[in-house]
Protein backbone atom coordinates (compact mmCIF):
# COMPACT_ATOMS: atom_id res chain seq x y z
CA UNK A 1 0.00 0.00 0.00
CA UNK A 2 1.54 3.32 -1.03
CA UNK A 3 1.22 6.49 1.05
CA UNK A 4 -1.56 7.86 -1.15
CA UNK A 5 -3.63 4.76 -0.33
CA UNK A 6 -2.67 4.90 3.35
CA UNK A 7 -3.85 8.50 3.55
CA UNK A 8 -7.07 7.62 1.70
CA UNK A 9 -7.93 4.87 4.18
CA UNK A 10 -7.05 7.01 7.20
CA UNK A 11 -8.97 10.10 6.06
CA UNK A 12 -12.08 8.04 5.32
CA UNK A 13 -11.84 6.10 8.63
CA UNK A 14 -11.32 9.19 10.78
CA UNK A 15 -14.01 11.15 8.92
CA UNK A 16 -16.46 8.31 9.58
CA UNK A 17 -15.36 8.14 13.25
CA UNK A 18 -16.12 11.88 13.53
CA UNK A 19 -19.45 11.33 11.74
CA UNK A 20 -18.61 13.91 9.09
CA UNK A 21 -19.70 13.90 5.47
CA UNK A 22 -17.20 14.62 2.73
CA UNK A 23 -18.94 17.98 2.30
CA UNK A 24 -18.54 18.85 5.99
CA UNK A 25 -14.86 17.88 5.99
CA UNK A 26 -14.30 19.83 2.78
CA UNK A 27 -15.92 22.94 4.29
CA UNK A 28 -13.81 22.69 7.46
CA UNK A 29 -10.62 22.25 5.42
CA UNK A 30 -11.48 24.93 2.84
CA UNK A 31 -11.48 22.39 0.00
CA UNK A 32 -14.05 21.04 -2.43
CA UNK A 33 -15.99 17.87 -1.66
CA UNK A 34 -14.84 16.49 -5.03
CA UNK A 35 -11.21 16.91 -3.96
CA UNK A 36 -11.85 15.16 -0.63
CA UNK A 37 -13.55 12.34 -2.53
CA UNK A 38 -10.60 12.02 -4.90
CA UNK A 39 -8.20 11.84 -1.95
CA UNK A 40 -10.35 9.19 -0.24
CA UNK A 41 -10.35 7.12 -3.45
CA UNK A 42 -6.55 7.58 -3.72
CA UNK A 43 -7.05 9.25 -7.11
CA UNK A 44 -5.22 12.42 -5.99
CA UNK A 45 -2.10 12.98 -3.96
CA UNK A 46 -2.32 15.69 -1.34
CA UNK A 47 0.47 18.21 -0.84
CA UNK A 48 1.83 18.66 2.67
CA UNK A 49 -0.18 21.88 2.90
CA UNK A 50 -3.42 20.05 2.06
CA UNK A 51 -2.44 17.20 4.39
CA UNK A 52 -2.12 19.75 7.18
CA UNK A 53 -5.47 21.37 6.40
CA UNK A 54 -7.28 18.03 6.37
CA UNK A 55 -5.58 16.92 9.60
CA UNK A 56 -6.55 20.17 11.30
CA UNK A 57 -10.14 19.83 10.09
CA UNK A 58 -10.25 16.28 11.51
CA UNK A 59 -8.54 17.32 14.76
CA UNK A 60 -5.59 14.97 14.38
CA UNK A 61 -1.84 15.29 13.98
CA UNK A 62 -0.86 15.12 10.28
CA UNK A 63 1.33 12.07 10.98
CA UNK A 64 -1.80 10.10 11.90
CA UNK A 65 -3.01 10.39 8.29
CA UNK A 66 0.20 8.78 7.00
CA UNK A 67 0.48 5.96 9.53
CA UNK A 68 0.23 2.53 7.92
CA UNK A 69 -2.35 0.20 9.46
CA UNK A 70 -1.04 -2.78 11.36
CA UNK A 71 -1.04 -6.01 9.40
Amino acid sequence: MDLKEVMAVNVRRIRHDRQLTQEELAHRAGLSARYIGAIERANKSASVTILGRIAEALGVDPAVLLKRPRE
